[in-house]
């Protein structure tokens, strides 16, 4: 396969996958049985490249925490923000401290993948009926923190998966859990993206064949276009319609790793 076709299918899953309930994880597992593995640095700059294109589906909410500070509303939705965002980074660093490495085997992956299909698929069952509302409290806004940390430590949970159904369990509305999952996870993918980058440089790798910057702008590029088009659709989405949908792709992409894993 040409390397131009790989780096174009990767940037289209990771694309679709990084803020969509469905484990990004899970899916470049799948992808790699296939494609060809890449650099952590590229990863790590497709990743990046889906985040900042999500900014701009937001520009009334952008404005607002950029020049309506002042505005009590707009102050609280900030700070609530950097809480969630405080809380996952200290997780980190404390995870860190520990030498915490993730599990390299598939079960963990696929097994968080069922389970979080079945607890959307739950929770939503749970929903029916009820009145949800937009506002966003400080405890959930926490929970989002820890909800993102717990995502950190079982890949394939998905960080706007398990950030998604904490708010609505709390009663959140799914267009509100939705904003405030996708934007806290803005400044939480790109500070562990800059963390990743930066011990790459200070890491002396002789036997590392240089990077394809041509193929790394291009996976950027798709990884971008691709997320922003699965954002704006999401988005589009929740005004109307459940995450059932999702539950139940979860639980068969985690079937799907299963049985190729044997």
């Amino acid at each position: 396969m040409p390397d131009w076709l790989s780096v174009l299918l990767l940037g289209i899953i990771e694309g679709i996958t990084e803020f969509l309930p469905v484990s990004s994880t899970g899916h470049l597992l799948l992808a790699e049985r296939w494609l060809p593995r890449q650099t952590d640095l590229f990863n790590v700059v497709i990743q990046s490249g889906a985040v900042i294109a999500v900014l701009p589906l937001f520009p009334e909410r952008c404005r607002q925490l950029v020049c309506g500070w002042r505005d009590p509303s707009a102050r609280n939705y900030l700070l609530k923000l950097t809480l969630a965002f405080a809380l996952t980074g200290l997780g980190g660093l404390i995870l860190d401290t520990l030498h915490f490495t993730l599990p390299e085997t598939v079960l963990p992956v696929a097994t968080a993948l069922v389970v979080g299909g079945l607890l959307f698929l739950g929770v939503e069952r749970w929903l029916r009926g009820q009145s949800l509302h937009h506002d966003i409290p400080w405890t959930v806004a926490a929970l989002v923190g820890a909800g993102q940390l717990l995502a950190a430590v079982f890949p394939g949970l998905s960080r706007s998966g398990a950030t998604i159904l904490l708010m609505l369990a709390c009663g959140i509305s799914r267009p509100a859990a939705t904003e405030f999952a996708f934007l806290v996870g803005v400044p939480t993918l790109l500070a562990a993206g800059a963390l990743k980058i930066v011990r790459a440089l200070h890491t002396p790798m002789p036997l590392t064949p240089p990077e394809d910057w041509g193929m790394l702008l291009w996976g950027t590029a798709v990884s971008a276009a691709v997320s922003f088009l699965a954002v704006k659709w999401l988005l589009r989405y929740v005004q109307t319609h459940t995450f059932v949908l999702f539950g139940g792709y979860r639980i068969a992409v985690g079937a799907l790793v299963l049985a190729l894993a044997r």
